[in-house]
């Protein structure tokens, strides 16, 4: 299975991730969103950070998530290349936690810079035995 794969799109960059589990698809659609910017497979797994988002539907989950992992980016330079996801429920809330593996962006070459996460035409659905998340980034 692929982990995800890119669509066309006239302005900005649109992709399909998946997964066996919705944690599975949650960390490919992290992995996508990086290899907008970069050639992920290059990356090493130097350094590890920690992402823990709450929401109240996956929607907002995703998007917390992946917006999070683009301020690690912004912030520290944090380029991702690998990732692990848990996901939980308590009562009304989702919970996230993610352990992300990578390196500082500025030792790899990157083509495209990702500005934000958007909502539009944002899907997260069970097709048979796969999930399938549909995102597009504002580039």
């Amino acid at each position: 299975m692929k982990p995800y794969e890119f669509l066309p799109h006239t302005a900005d960059v649109k992709f399909l991730a998946y997964g066996e589990s919705l944690e599975e698809a949650f960390g490919n659609a992290a992995l996508a969103t990086f290899a907008t910017m970069t050639d992920i497979k290059k990356v090493k797994a130097k350094s590890k950070k920690t992402v823990s988002v709450q929401a109240h539907d996956y929607s907002c989950l995703l998007y917390s998530f992946l917006e999070d992992l683009l301020f690690l980016l912004d912030t520290e330079d944090f380029c991702l290349s690998k990732i692990t996801v848990s996901l939980s429920q308590k009562d009304d809330s989702l919970f996230l936690e993610a352990e992300s593996y990578g390196d500082n962006v500025k030792n790899y070459e990157t083509h495209t810079l990702v500005k934000a996460v958007t909502y539009h035409e944002m899907t997260i659905q069970k097709l048979k035995k796969l999930w399938v998340i549909q995102v597009i980034l504002d580039v």
